[in-house]
């Protein structure tokens, strides 16, 4: 618990003085925001707001796991140190961040709304998952657990849901679609959630911080700790270094949330959505909750979903639409609610989501109890 403690007290400070400093050189460069002229119109006054706030995100992250790990490490030689499944979290994260770095980096260099075109971008991030899914299932620990399984979970692996039941290599090969499905369906969401002040910082502090709570339940019921319960005991890799990136994130979006906060001083870009996708997902498959996921991250699922619908719609009706204009937040823009109120509305089905998930999660376990 001092390790989460310290570990969010850095990530917190690191992103709160981080990001005015950022602010100041993008300005200083003229990084500003390209708005899309398909958009509402109330955001053309947005243009020029500094972007790719998300690198301050991910470099807070970045220092406070590996500063928190040296302090334990100074305070106990022996303590464990970065677990594998830390590392794989942050590549992920990192990996998918690159991408949505190049992709704002090109927005802003050719002084445009669109960045990567939609086959480098697809093929950029599939290389990023499909390494990921591959090394997950890689580096056992001394009681042979590996950070993921080919098992699908939902509050834990499901034995019965097994992708390897046609062998290893189909199974690896399954889980490896599987994973990168997960990964774009995370990316998507959180990217596609991100486009008024705070929504997609606000919504992901609580995603974070139930993967805290989660993380830390994990280590005390954890299969073989002398606090295990029976059959509700949870076989996670390295359920406490997963619990210390969640607090990491969730308190690095809060520094992050105070400048991005409507009126908003700088946006996260696709730098910081697709970092954020990716440690979602990550969470998910690490925790061995990917099924969960949907409840947990309730609201990027709502959005996506009103994406499809539109597009969907749109084409099998000839050219009608069932909302004024999707993602779902600029919908309720467009039906005259304010900003700061589609926000502050959309953050408590992000809680209500979340507060669903954990209850399915403790639930399960008190049923095994």
């Amino acid at each position: 618990m001092i390790a989460l403690l310290i570990g969010a007290g850095v990530a917190l400070l690191a992103a709160l003085i981080g990001t005015p400093l950022f602010i100041r050189f993008l300005v200083a460069k003229s990084y500003g925001q390209f708005i899309r002229d398909d958009g509402p119109t109330s955001h053309h006054t947005k243009r020029g707001t500094p972007t790719m706030g998300g690198t301050v995100v991910v470099a807070a992250v970045l220092i406070s796991y590996f500063v928190t790990h040296l302090i334990m490490w100074m305070m106990n030689p022996r303590s464990a140190g970065p677990s594998a499944s830390g590392l794989l979290l942050l590549f992920l994260m990192v990996g998918m961040g690159f991408v949505g770095f190049l992709d704002d980096y090109i927005k802003i260099s050719n002084k445009r709304s669109l960045g990567l075109n939609a086959r480098a971008k697809l093929i950029l991030q599939a290389a990023v998952g499909i390494i990921f899914a591959v090394l997950v299932l890689q580096f056992p620990n001394e009681d042979g657990l590996r950070p993921a399984s080919t098992q699908i979970s939902l509050v834990r692996d499901i034995p019965w849901l097994d992708l390897a039941f046609g062998g290893t290599i189909l199974g690896a090969i399954l889980f490896v679609v599987w994973s990168n499905l997960i990964i774009t369906a995370a990316t998507n969401g959180v990217n596609l959630t991100d486009g008024l002040d705070g929504l997609a910082s606000g919504a992901s502090i609580m995603v974070f911080g139930a993967y805290t709570i989660m993380g830390i339940w994990q280590n005390n019921q954890a299969c073989g700790s002398p606090r295990e319960a029976g059959s509700g005991c949870y076989q996670v890799r390295d359920p406490m270094d997963l619990a210390l990136l969640a607090a990491i994130l969730s308190a690095a979006l809060v520094g992050f949330l105070w400048w991005n906060t409507s009126p908003a001083k700088i946006f996260m870009g696709d730098t910081g959505s697709l970092a954020i996708g990716g440690a979602v997902a990550a969470f998910a498959i690490l925790s061995r909750t990917e099924l969960l996921l949907a409840f947990i991250g309730g609201l990027f699922v709502l959005i996506t979903l009103s994406v499809i619908i539109q597009v969907g719609f749109f084409k099998l009706s000839g050219g009608k639409r069932v909302f004024k204009m999707a993602p779902l937040q600029h919908h309720f823009e467009l039906k005259g609610w304010a900003e700061v109120t589609v926000v502050v509305r959309f953050w408590i089905l992000a809680g209500l989501f979340v507060a669903a998930g954990l209850g399915i999660f403790y639930a399960e376990w008190v049923v095994l109890l």
